[in-house]
């Protein structure tokens, strides 16, 4: 499908129409950071577990560790939703990487293929190169999960050299309107499956690029780990071959 393709708006008629009653879709034109704004509902008590926004436009919106993610109008899907998993706090940090196997599994149900990789912890890779990005707050009663993907994006667009879009990658579906329900009505099914105690961590070591390759861990305090990395924990921790068990850090897949 050719990157000029027409970028349809989103559309929350259209959203709810194909999710279940049970998510509160919200679309703003215009906004600092969908994050941002769930977080000040949540705070105040204005919001209702399964909202969800999502913004045509983010003009501060950020990623992992607090980088900067910026995106043309209308060229990504970006969106955040707050959930209040019915299992103990403890097993909550499981739902970033529980979030990019329903994406996941989403974008290789409306390509009909398997191509796009999940990066520990979060990142969604086609080959080497970004496609999309999870990030996760903790609130008192649950958890905030922002999801940025790079849709309709040209080549000029990109954030990075490193990064890609769904256009670039000539992805059959590039609707964000049903990609956002589609990402929605998996999500759902993971998490209710997980709330009953079923364990992701076989599924995600399937979908992982990471899982099985020698890898440079680049921790924030500036310190770095090489080692093979050999699964991941129910905590969604990494392992390393090495014994390391890494909670925060950026990965480099090293050849």
């Amino acid at each position: 499908m050719s990157t000029d393709a027409p970028r349809a708006p989103l559309d929350r008629k259209r959203i709810s129409d194909e999710i279940s009653q049970y998510w509160r879709v919200s679309v703003v034109d215009i906004t600092g950071s969908t994050q941002d704004d769930l977080m000040q509902l949540v705070s105040s008590n204005q919001a209702l577990a399964k909202s969800v926004i999502a913004s045509e436009y983010q003009s501060a919106g950020r990623g992992r560790l607090d980088r900067s993610f910026d995106a043309a109008s209308m060229s990504a899907l970006t969106f955040s939703m707050y959930i209040e998993p019915k299992v103990d706090k403890a097993e909550w940090s499981f739902l970033t990487l529980l979030a990019a196997l329903s994406v996941r599994e989403a974008l290789a149900s409306l390509d009909n293929s398997s191509r796009v990789a999940v990066k520990w912890p979060n990142d969604l890779m086609i080959g080497e190169k970004k496609c999309a990005g999870i990030i996760a707050q903790a609130t008192t009663k649950g958890v905030i999960i922002g999801i940025g993907i790079n849709v309709g994006m040209n080549e000029s667009e990109l954030p990075v050299p490193t990064a890609t879009s769904l256009a670039i990658e000539n992805f059959y579906e590039l609707d964000r309107n049903i990609i956002l329900a589609t990402i929605l009505n998996h999500f759902e099914i993971n998490l209710q499956i997980w709330e009953l105690g079923k364990s992701f961590i076989a599924e995600y070591k399937e979908a992982s690029s990471t899982i099985g390759a020698d890898v440079e861990v680049l921790l924030p305090a500036g310190v770095s780990i090489k080692s093979k990395a050999v699964g991941v924990s129910d905590a969604g921790e990494l392992l390393l071959e090495n014994g390391e068990v890494v909670t925060v850090g950026d990965v480099i897949h090293l050849r």
